[in-house]
C-alpha cells in the first residue's frame, strides 16, 4: 500500500530495526483494512468485466487474519487474509467457495492504494485479474 508506507519514514528515520519497520508497516496494513466494510468496485476477469457479479458482496477484514465476505447482510464465508509491505501485495483465500469468491483467492500484486481503496492485479500464467476495492 504505497501511500500508506510514507507513514513510515519517520519510523525509519528513527530506527535501523528491520523488525520495528516491518511491524510498523503491518500495524498500518492492519489498521487500513480493518476499519470498516470493502465493496469490489471493479473486476476483470481476462479482459471480461464481472463487477456484477460481486455488487451484493461486502468484505469485512479483521485483525485476526480473517475475513468475512457478506452477501445480502449475512456472512456468506469466511476466509484468510495476509498483507505483505515488503512485496505490496495482499493474500486471500476463501477455502471451498463458490464463484465469485473463489476467483479472490491468491496473491494479489498492489498497483495503486489509499486508506479508502486498494487496486490489484493477479496473473497466473496467462490468467490476469484486476481489481478494485473501495471502503465504505
Amino acid at each position: 500500500m504505497k501511500k500508506l508506507f510514507i507513514l513510515l519514514i519517520p519510523i525509519i528515520s528513527f530506527s535501523g530495526c528491520k523488525k520495528t519497520i516491518n511491524n510498523a508497516a503491518e500495524d498500518i496494513i492492519v489498521r487500513a483494512m480493518t476499519d470498516g466494510q470493502w465493496i469490489i468496485t471493479s473486476f476483470n476477469d481476462n479482459g471480461t468485466d464481472i463487477t456484477a457479479d460481486y455488487s451484493s458482496y461486502k468484505f469485512q477484514y479483521h485483525s485476526n487474519r480473517t475475513v468475512d465476505a457478506i452477501k445480502n447482510g449475512s456472512v456468506e464465508r469466511s476466509g484468510n487474509w495476509e498483507g505483505y509491505a515488503e512485496t505490496l501485495s495482499i493474500w486471500a483465500t476463501f477455502p471451498g467457495a463458490p464463484y465469485p469468491l473463489d476467483l479472490i483467492n491468491g496473491t494479489w500484486q498492489i498497483t495503486n492504494n489509499s486508506w479508502t481503496f486498494v487496486e490489484a492485479r493477479k496473473t497466473v500464467g496467462a490468467d490476469v485479474k484486476t481489481l478494485r476495492l473501495d471502503k465504505l
